[in-house]
């Protein structure tokens, strides 16, 4: 077998004098870097770093990007390169006499990988910089992230940018009412006598108005949920329980968006409305508790982007029993706390992070809601199941045990 074969494996004359080319480019760019760098002289193959990994590299499909179009032949350049690289490789394994082979072999692989790396980087920033301002990011790039994080985890300062875009724009499309319209409503509260009309309502006629808005609210959750990156990859049972157990709690922090933390009220129905409205409820330690709360975040003044991330980090919980793929949300989750922290660094805000609302009160709330519930249920047997909305029924209300 010719030494040419031995070293370039089945491939055309043409194709061989392209990648012998690519080589000798190489090459004379190291010669020359070697030169400037070091001038005394050295063995370029002795002090060469390695290479970025190809499994990162694989962890960025060229086919997600929407400018695919504007590097897609170089791409492919690059990928029949790879393929012809590795076929190289095992028939060098293969054949007597090839270990004064490998270095080239190994030196080109070093050099593709590395390229293909910077062009993907390269690429997806000028993408983003259009959509979402990137704040320095070299200065989060530090935290790769500790050996314990597998590859999978490791994400670069341009996928946290792109990740920040994903969750901000989940959240923005997915709010019921904008921010700034709400801003504009924030002085139009409800008169004493309508306050006492609602007081007067029966609690069976006020529980299933005020769980008719709170089902249009969750379905705008489940939405959200579904546009985060890597959601809709889990498995079903996964994406259930998830939404299950997060809901309220995401619930919880959007009513903060709507709460007037100046006069304690929060818009329902078209206004502002007190605490007193909610009367016929029966329930004034459980809204007393989602007042409070709301009152806690407002204080912390919270960005619509700051909101979304608190919002997708509870949704995308490891700690969720009866999980199946707990680690895949793991990954999805830290990436999520890796972005969200590079978003307080970039705008000073990092101090927030000690006075969120610790899990606990949340959940407390959350079961609240459940023993109130559970109470209704009891003094009005038939109403949940015959008035409340599914989605509701389906995420609160166990099936009926059959005797």
């Amino acid at each position: 077998m010719s030494r040419n074969a031995v070293k370039f494996g089945r491939m055309s004359k043409k194709q061989r004098e392209i990648l012998q080319a690519e080589v000798q480019k190489h090459r004379l760019k190291e010669q020359r870097t070697e030169i400037l760098t070091n001038p005394r002289g050295s063995n370029a193959q002795d002090t060469e770093q390695p290479c970025t990994s190809p499994r990162l590299a694989e962890a960025y499909p060229v086919q997600t990007w929407s400018n695919q179009n504007r590097w897609e032949s170089s791409c492919s350049v690059h990928a029949n390169l790879a393929s012809k690289t590795h076929l190289q490789k095992d028939n060098v394994l293969h054949q007597p006499h090839s270990s004064e082979k490998l270095p080239t072999e190994a030196t080109f692989r070093k050099i593709y990988f590395r390229d293909q790396q910077i062009q993907v980087e390269h690429s997806r920033a000028t993408m983003f910089q259009r959509l979402y301002p990137v704040h320095n990011p070299e200065t989060y790039s530090n935290l790769n992230y500790g050996s314990s994080i597998t590859p999978e985890m490791v994400v670069s300062s341009t996928e946290l940018n792109l990740l920040i875009q994903n969750v901000v724009l989940a959240h923005q499309e997915t709010c019921r009412y904008r921010q700034d319209n709400l801003q504009v409503l924030r002085w139009e509260t409800y008169s004493q006598e309508e306050v006492q009309s609602f007081q007067q309502k029966s609690m069976d006629q006020m529980w299933e108005r005020c769980v008719c808005h709170v089902t249009e609210a969750i379905q705008y959750i489940v939405e959200f949920a579904k546009r985060l990156s890597g959601f809709m990859e889990l498995n079903p049972n996964d994406q259930i329980v998830l939404l299950k157990a997060g809901v309220m709690e995401v619930l919880l922090i959007r009513m903060s968006r709507a709460f007037n933390g100046y006069n304690s009220t929060v818009f329902f129905e078209g206004k502002y409305a007190p605490l007193e409205i909610f009367q016929s409820l029966g329930c004034s330690d459980l809204i007393v508790s989602m007042f409070d709360l709301c009152h806690s975040l407002c204080a912390l003044n919270l960005s619509e982007h700051e909101i979304a991330f608190i919002s997708s980090m509870i949704l995308l919980d490891p700690g969720r029993p009866w999980l199946q793929d707990k680690q895949k949300v793991e990954v999805l989750h830290k990436k999520q706390e890796y972005a969200f922290r590079y978003l307080l660094r970039t705008s000073h805000r990092e101090s927030i992070l000690s006075k969120l609302p610790q899990k606990g009160r949340l959940l407390n709330i959350c079961h609240m809601h459940m023993e109130k519930l559970n109470v209704f249920r009891q003094m009005y047997p038939g109403i949940a199941c015959e008035s409340f909305p599914p989605l509701y029924k389906e995420l609160f209300i166990s099936e009926p045990e059959t005797l």
